[in-house]
């Protein structure tokens, strides 16, 4: 019998934009193990183009170290469009320096995990921002 755990998660569209394999294959694993629909991007401009061409993605998880855009502007980018105004971004960063998590969060990110990231952490942040997102579908 699932758990009330997996069938809040079942069926939501998540997006992981980091440039490491490995922590793309880890997030997967753990996702798709809940039933998440997960698309993925090593490369921030094409994860964009992702989330556009995907309609109904739920929640974003992005690496802040990508290859091709500074830390934080794609996740600006991400903010122009109206329709991704209250998508949940959650900033993943193995730098953590002092002031990131007040820059991720002015840049437009939802919440921030430094990495190694404990795969619970995103779990738990994932099912509060979906719960949240259905509560306002519902109000």
């Amino acid at each position: 019998m699932p758990t009330k755990h997996t069938d809040l998660l079942e069926g939501c569209k998540i997006l992981i934009l980091d440039g490491d394999k490995r922590n793309i294959f880890a997030l997967t694993t753990v996702l798709e193990n809940h039933k998440v629909n997960v698309f993925f991007d090593e490369n921030e401009k094409i994860g964009i183009k992702t989330l556009e061409e995907n309609p109904g993605i739920d929640f974003v998880l992005m690496d802040m170290m990508m290859p091709e855009m500074d830390d934080y502007k794609a996740i600006k980018v991400i903010r122009q469009n109206p329709k991704y105004e209250t998508l949940p971004i959650i900033a993943l960063t193995a730098k953590a320096m002092k002031n990131d998590q007040e820059k991720g969060i002015n840049a437009g990110a939802t919440d921030y995990i430094s990495k190694p990231v404990n795969l619970l952490q995103p779990l738990f942040l994932i099912k509060v921002c979906i719960n949240r997102c259905r509560a306002h579908e519902h109000a």
